[in-house]
Parts: structure tokens; sequence; C-alpha cells
């Protein structure tokens, strides 16, 4: 069956995306211009534009659009904000930010997920972006500080090295939750003022929990 994923992707925006408050241009754009459905592997290509998580493999997803963009839009980037991508995967959360803002961090564990990103993000022009390989966890401060940073995927708890390289005014946007069925996390938008960092909970999100963040060792939620 073909496919006619510039008609799904348009069905996505207009169908999913702003019936449900997505309002950011820049990030509709964005949406409505990236081709999801090359950042999944061939055989789930056919529901890229899906209200859902979609398997990659090794216990790793590509988030939902909806839960994606809800959460990118509640950090309102702009154009001169340096972006921080936790659990990047092949690239897509990144990909949509840097037509954005300034420049993309893509921090990502797996090696051969970091490798496709490059690749992926090279084709489609995303100069802006640079990928690198680390435990999620300790995120990357060596890129900070940043104005938005963005986990993509759930956590049960985030820890310290997440938000400490947030700049002044910036802010952070993650799922804390444990990826259970039947037990939703909450999303939660956090922000640095005064070089204190405060969190509060926007709306409930059920995504799949990112590995690597089982247990650490001190928590900012």
């Amino acid at each position: 069956m073909t496919i006619d994923f510039a008609l799904a992707r348009r069905n996505m925006v207009e169908g999913q995306l702003r019936p449900n408050q997505i309002v950011h241009p820049g990030l509709l754009e964005a949406l409505a211009e990236l081709p999801r459905e090359r950042f999944l592997p061939d055989a789930r290509a056919t529901i890229a534009y899906a209200d859902e998580a979609v398997p990659l493999g090794g216990d790793r997803y590509l988030m939902e659009p909806m839960v994606l963009a809800r959460l990118i839009q509640m950090t309102q980037p702009s154009a001169e904000d340096r972006a921080l991508v936790v659990g990047a995967g092949p690239g897509y959360g990144a990909a949509v930010l840097a037509r954005i803002v300034k420049s993309v961090v893509a921090l990502e564990s797996d090696p051969e997920l970091a490798k496709r990103a490059r690749s992926l993000l090279s084709s489609l022009g995303a100069g802006n972006v640079t990928v690198v390989e680390g435990p999620l966890a300790g995120g990357h401060a060596a890129g900070g500080p940043y104005d938005v940073i963005l986990v993509e995927g759930a956590v049960p708890a985030l820890p310290d090295s997440l938000a400490q390289p947030l700049a002044e005014e910036g802010r952070l946007a993650a799922i804390i939750g444990s990826g259970r069925p039947g037990y939703p996390g909450r999303a939660y938008l956090g922000r640095k003022v005064g070089g204190t960092f405060s969190s509060r909970p926007i709306f409930d999100a059920g995504t799949p929990v990112l590995p690597g963040f089982e247990a650490p060792p001190r928590f900012v939620f």
C-alpha cells in the first residue's frame, strides 16, 4: 500500500495539533515540513503520523507527535535560543527544534541511533545540530548554558545534572512517570530564575520511558 506521507503530515497538523492548542508558528511549520517517516524503521514508516509512540527497537521509541509538540511549545523556543535534546534517538525532536532555535545539541546514548541521527540531520540540512554521545542522565553541560532543554521520553525522576546547565530564564520540559500502562506521567515545565530552578506540572502524558534514568542520585522534581 502506498502512503501519501505529505497528506498524512497535513492531517497530523490539522487534525491532531491545531485542535489541541498547538499554536507556535515556527513549531507548526517545522512539523508540517519535516518527513517524520524517515526517522522510523522502514517497516513502521506507515504509522509515522499516528497519535502514538512508535517503537524504534531496543526499548526506544519515537515520542507521540502531540506530546512532543506540547513539550516543545511550552518552552516557547525562539530564534536566539540554544537547546539541548536529551534522548534524541534518530533526531526527530532535534530536527524540529533546529527549525526554530539558533543551535541544538542532541544527546544520545545509543551509538547506532546517534549515527542515524547524524546522517538524517545532515541530509535534511540541519547544520545547526550537533549530535553527541554519552549517558543521558548526565546531560551535556559542556555545550551549555542552554535556553531550552527537552527530555524526549518519560523519566521516573530528573537528576540535578540536567537542570544545572540551564541559562538564566532557561526552560526545561520533561515527562515524569514510570511509563507503565494505567499510570500516566505528568509533563513538567521547569525554569531557572535568579539561579534557582523550580517547576510545575502542565499536563498528563503517558509516553515510554527513556533508559538510563532508573536510579538517579538526586532529584529536581
